[in-house]
């Protein structure tokens, strides 16, 4: 798949917005990737899963023991990641506004982990995940996501690979642009 491919599936269910918008990382931007909506369909998720898979290095991809992602967004994805791989998926949840594994899930000590994201924009809750693996004894010797809002800038600590890389801009909430400040914001994301 290449970057037009992706894009084509984003648009053609609708999960490419504009707007105003919060993002989870607290910045705002005027575009929007909405990936619950392309991760809906069951087939089109396990594709762009399959693709994502396909761009891991083989020796991340065959030293994987199982897949992490951090609920909301990355719970589908992350499923999807571990059905390509073959590896169970487990996810992290904020029950305290700090990622825990709950529900029984329990990693094995030194356990290599893949971490699976939807969109990675400033990296904080990909970091806060990462961390959160490793008090729970396992090793995040990678990462993945649908899509790197950073502009490839983030620095997660480990290797980092998305699907495709999308660099719409993102502002802080006090240096906006006049035309966004113009609109009222959205929050669509899952994060507060």
């Amino acid at each position: 798949m290449n970057d037009e491919d992706v894009l084509s599936e984003f648009r053609g269910c609708g999960a490419l917005l504009e707007g105003h918008f919060e993002l989870s990382s607290g910045r705002r931007s005027a575009h929007y990737l909405q990936c619950a909506r392309v991760l809906m369909n069951p087939e089109r998720a396990s594709k762009l899963a399959i693709a994502l898979a396909q761009k891991l290095p083989r020796e991340i991809r065959n030293s994987v023991d199982i897949v992490v992602s951090p609920a909301m967004g990355g719970l589908i994805i992350g499923h999807e990641m571990g059905r390509a791989l073959g590896k169970d998926a487990v996810f992290l949840e904020r029950p305290d506004g700090e990622f825990h594994l709950r529900r029984g899930f329990a990693l094995e000590k030194g356990a290599k982990v893949l971490m699976v994201e939807d969109v990675v924009t400033t990296g904080l809750s990909s970091r806060e995940a990462i961390a959160a693996v490793a008090k729970e004894g396992g090793e995040v010797i990678a990462e993945v996501s649908l899509v790197d809002r950073s502009g490839g800038e983030v620095d997660l600590g480990v290797p980092f690979i998305s699907l495709i890389g999308i660099n719409f801009p993102s502002y802080e909430p006090d240096s906006l642009p006049d035309e966004l400040a113009a609109i009222p914001v959205t929050k669509p994301g899952s994060r507060k």
